[in-house]
């Protein structure tokens, strides 16, 4: 999990449970005979449930909370929490995460129950129906009213479901969202929690992957999938207080033990690619200026969030805007809210190049994404000296990340790129997310 997510919970001196316990690691030939095992468990098995904890994230970067240098750990031990090579919202998945999205794909993986909040389970494609997120995501929220999730692409501020200061935008709601990140006091989310009960009942194998299975009530959920016959399998670095009621523990990181699954039972691990999208507005208004003679009206760029205008483009950096076709100076926009005001000719259409810099945090492959925003001529406003506004909105998504995951033969290296050219969304895509975005301005 992250250090900074650790931050935010409330300073508690009771851990619960063993910190920093030795890790283990079963020798290659033993290790191999473990993973054939539960390959043919998996073959046998029709109804699987995954549980999942901090130790799958681990490749990704973030740090664990139990290990020799997990966070609880250190800060026992009165030492600085320890450092994490990426944040939650650039975080790739792991090949962990890509292999149970394979093991979804045959239809006998039923649920993945998760403690952990980094959201990669969605990143990395597995549907919200298909996923408990016990201790919550740090990237949702959901409205106190209808119960509506929203998942965003920027981290909440808060944990312990706080006020964010949006508000729901479902038709007649307009109820107050609250982060859906569970503090230290905070019980479990029960439609979470009966969904990963239903499913481990009804599951004939169950999995952990990368958990101590310390912390109640989550660790006892996977002994239902004992209790009415079905097996147990954990794979951990470190002993779990449940060994003895497993019939296989593997000593090994969860990527490795995954990864050869995967190629004994030759199922390809899916590549990852990340998609991110913003929206671009432009609002003209006509005015009594002209320009060398011809009638100019004034436009309005703005480049936002598809979550609402308020909302953060935390990978963002710089966002530069060219007039092309019309005599406007260009821009250099470096922090939100990013939005020029320029003179553009009335009687002619007039595209807008808008080159986007991404954090340093993407890989540099795609950190700049070039596409072009068109202001038709019919858009304008009729009347010459109206004072009528007319908008027009547009998502565009670009790719920001791709990963792909080695098999045991191997596997073809990432796609090389350059600066791409974003392609605006369909209109089907486009307009009721355009229309939600307009609502989200509205309110808050």
């Amino acid at each position: 999990m992250s250090a900074g997510y650790a931050t935010k919970l409330s300073y508690r001196d009771d851990l619960g449970g063993q910190l920093g316990d030795p890790e283990f690691s079963d020798a290659p030939t033993e290790l191999l005979q473990k993973v054939n095992r539960l390959s043919e468990w998996v073959r046998q098995s029709s109804k699987i449930v995954v549980f999942t904890g901090a130790g799958i994230s681990t490749a990704c970067g973030i740090p664990d909370f139990r290990g020799p240098s997990g966070i609880w750990t250190l800060q026992r031990a009165h030492m600085p929490i320890p450092a994490f090579k990426v944040s939650f919202g650039v975080a790739k998945p792991s090949l962990c995460h890509q292999a149970l999205v394979a093991l979804l794909h045959t239809g006998k993986l039923q649920h993945i129950v998760s403690q952990n909040v980094d959201g990669l389970h969605l990143r990395s494609g597995i549907p919200r129906s298909r996923l408990a997120e016990l201790h919550g995501n740090c990237f949702a929220e959901r409205c106190i009213k209808c119960k509506r999730e929203y998942v965003r692409d920027f981290e909440m501020e808060t944990v312990g479901f706080k006020l964010t200061g949006r508000r729901c935008v479902a038709e007649g709601c307009n109820g107050r969202l609250k982060d859906h990140v569970l503090d230290w006091e905070d019980a479990l989310p029960e439609d979470e929690l009966e969904a990963s009960e239903k499913a481990s009942a009804e599951a004939d194998l169950a999995i952990c992957l990368g958990t101590s299975l310390q912390i109640t009530p989550a660790c006892n959920i996977p002994l239902k999938t004992v209790k009415t016959g079905g097996k147990l399998v954990i794979v951990n670095l470190q002993k779990t207080p449940k060994d003895k009621k497993a019939s296989l523990v593997i000593h090994a990181r969860a990527d490795e033990v995954m990864q050869q699954l995967m190629s004994q039972m030759q199922l390809p691990i899916p590549s990852y690619t990340r998609q991110d999208s913003v929206l671009v507005t432009h609002a003209l208004k006509k005015g009594r200026v002209v320009q060398d003679g011809v009638q100019s009206i004034s436009c309005t760029l703005r480049v936002q969030s598809t979550h609402g205008q308020k909302c953060p483009l935390p990978l963002v950096q710089q966002v530069d805007v060219d007039f092309q076709d019309a005599k406007a100076r260009p821009a250099v926009l470096r922090k939100q809210p990013f939005v020029v005001v320029r003179s553009i000719p009335a009687a002619q259409a007039t595209t807008i190049s808008i080159k986007l810099l991404l954090s340093d945090v993407i890989d540099e492959a795609y950190r700049v994404h070039i596409f072009q925003h068109d202001v038709p001529v019919e858009s304008a406003p009729s009347g010459v000296f109206q004072d009528q506004v007319m908008s027009c909105q547009h998502v565009y998504t670009f790719t920001t990340q791709v990963a792909t995951y080695a098999s045991k033969n191997g596997v073809t290296a990432p796609a090389q790129t350059t600066a791409v050219l974003a392609q605006p969304s369909s209109s089907s895509e486009t307009e009721p997310l355009a229309k939600r975005t307009k609502i989200d301005a509205e309110q808050l």
